[in-house]
């Protein structure tokens, strides 16, 4: 956005984020607030867009529509998306296999198993019109692929809450696993599908927040 010439106000929960962005911004036309999104006193009807990437369903749904609506000028939109694992047919064989690691350890997925491909998965067109502060809204799906070694595979999922959470010895257990499967295949490495929702909604004029 800002590469783009636009100027971009960021309210972020982590200040350790927030000194890493302040960092790598400086100089440029950002405002950086330390708040959760629900409580933050922005400016109403001052933004053209209110947007989220992977955070917007950690926001209060009772709030969330409601604040966007008021932070958002005449014609102004709201745009969300988030980056989940996807299982597109033909999606490595790994994650199937891997899985009876996870229900050894007692961290079996929840669910069906494999997951619905990405254009199955639900999006959340009804949920945004339902709060009757939108319209027009539109929905486009997005799928890409990662190859990682172990190490990177293993790194990824170190930022995940999930395997942070995990009892060590599970955790060490299941990376064991992972580097050995991983390092026994002749690239060895391992294919990550990802996809994204993207929800854009522009504001409902006839309507308040």
């Amino acid at each position: 956005m800002l590469e783009r010439g636009f100027s971009v106000v960021c309210v972020e929960m982590g200040t350790q984020l927030v000194e890493r962005a302040r960092r790598t911004l400086s100089g440029r036309p950002v405002e950086i607030h330390v708040a959760p999104f629900e409580v933050w006193e922005g400016e109403p009807e001052a933004f053209d867009l209110v947007y989220a990437a992977t955070a917007w369903h950690w926001v209060d749904p009772e709030v969330r529509y409601r604040k966007a609506h008021r932070l958002l000028r005449s014609g102004g939109h709201l745009a969300f998306w988030s980056a989940l694992h996807a299982f597109p047919a033909g999606f490595d064989p790994f994650f199937s296999e891997i899985q009876e690691v996870y229900d050894a350890i007692g961290e079996s997925h929840p669910g069906e198993w494999p997951p619905p491909p990405p254009e199955d998965v639900p999006d959340e067109a009804a949920e945004i019109e339902a709060s009757g502060l939108f319209k027009d809204v539109q929905v486009r799906r997005y799928v890409w692929e990662l190859s990682y070694t172990s190490r990177e595979y293993i790194d990824l999922l170190n930022t995940f809450s999930g395997h942070i959470a995990m009892d060590e010895a599970k955790r060490e257990h299941l990376y064991r696993e992972i580097r050995q499967r991983i390092g026994q295949r002749p690239d060895r490495r391992v294919r990550r599908h990802w996809g994204a929702i993207l929800h854009v909604a522009r504001r409902d004029e006839r309507t308040s927040g």
